[in-house]
């Protein structure tokens, strides 16, 4: 049975027999969980078993769990991970502990999802944040530097791959000029294009190597004057694999989000029919999941072997003793507070 080309949510902490019916049916590529989807450590293991039991296979499950007010797993079962900006401090006083204390606390994050079943996260944030823009990135972001960006989220990406759990960087080609968060509506940047490679392309570009990213619902009207980077054929082409010489596999940000119009069939159209290799939808409303799956197509081409390289990311986990690697985490970060 060929694979839909889409990641879906569920709606709590179990799997129920209606979506158990409808995954086996869609065959979706991938899932992704939430805090409606999280008590404690068990349940999780056992939500992640069902939800590769529906599809018969060892599908990858996503997490956003980055740190800081961003962290799907969180207390008192899970460890509270600091917000990304943290670390620039520490990048200030040396650069060579803030890239290893990077590292450790996303091997840490690694650790405690695999733990779960829990196989792809979605982080690093590499977009570059703009003074007067909205808050959506600001802190989320390692650094306002593209240079600094760089060196903390490829210790990041690192850390997580290391723990066998695959890294997206997102949003692609940068969300951080938002002027309104697209959760709510249409960011609209006018910002030239020669402009956002001096700077807010830097960071896709040079971790270009990245296995997958996920799309920021941004309008770039030097671009495509209508269609948001999500559903632009343009953007995706001239920028995403064009500029950024972007090659591994896209998937979209949340297609309920409110910078998208139209149904949801249309949307995983347009999307799919863009460039994207996969729609994400989170909600994890059973008839919002068979809308898009009206409008799926299986994976094919280019877009099967970008997830069959995403999958295999997750078959290699590094040696690691947890207990030290937090021992030396936590030194490091109590040299940063006691320089601040």
């Amino acid at each position: 049975m060929s694979v839909g080309a889409a990641i879906f949510g569920c709606a709590g902490p179990s799997l129920s027999a209606g979506e158990a019916a409808f995954f086996r049916d869609c065959n979706p590529w991938a899932f992704i969980l939430f805090s409606r989807n999280v008590e404690t450590p068990t349940q999780v293991r056992r939500l992640c078993a069902e939800l590769r039991e529906s599809v018969g296979r060892d599908a990858l499950i996503f997490v956003d769990q980055e740190g800081g007010r961003v962290q799907r797993l969180a207390e008192p079962h899970w460890r509270k991970a600091p917000r990304a900006s943290k670390f620039d401090r520490l990048y200030d006083y040396c650069p060579q502990k803030a890239k290893r204390a990077v590292w450790l606390n996303f091997r840490l994050i690694a650790q405690e999802l695999r733990d779960v079943g829990i196989t792809a996260n979605c982080a690093p944030v590499i977009d570059l944040p703009v003074s007067g823009a909205h808050r959506i990135i600001s802190d989320r972001a390692f650094s306002v530097h593209p240079s600094i960006m760089n060196h903390l989220a490829n210790a990041c990406m690192a850390g997580l791959t290391a723990g066998g759990v695959v890294p997206v960087i997102k949003h692609i080609p940068g969300h951080g000029r938002a002027k309104v968060d697209s959760h709510a509506s249409l960011p609209i940047i006018d910002t030239d294009i020669s402009d956002l490679e001096a700077s807010d392309f830097i960071p896709f570009q040079a971790l270009a190597q990245a296995p997958m990213a996920m799309t920021a619902h941004v309008l770039l009207t030097q671009v495509d004057k209508n269609k948001p980077v999500t559903i632009s054929k343009t953007a995706m082409s001239k920028i995403v694999r064009g500029k950024l010489s972007y090659d591994g596999l896209v998937m979209s940000d949340d297609l309920d989000m409110k910078a998208l119009k139209g149904s949801l069939t249309s949307l995983t159209q347009q999307t799919l029919a863009a460039g994207c290799d996969i729609a994400l939808q989170c909600s994890g409303k059973l008839p919002a999941m068979v809308n898009v799956a009206k409008g799926l197509k299986p994976l094919s081409g280019k877009a099967l072997r970008r997830a069959r390289v995403a999958e295999y990311m997750s078959d290699h986990i590094d040696n690691f003793d947890k207990a030290e690697g937090l021992a030396e985490y936590e030194s490091l970060m109590n040299t940063l507070e006691a320089r601040s």
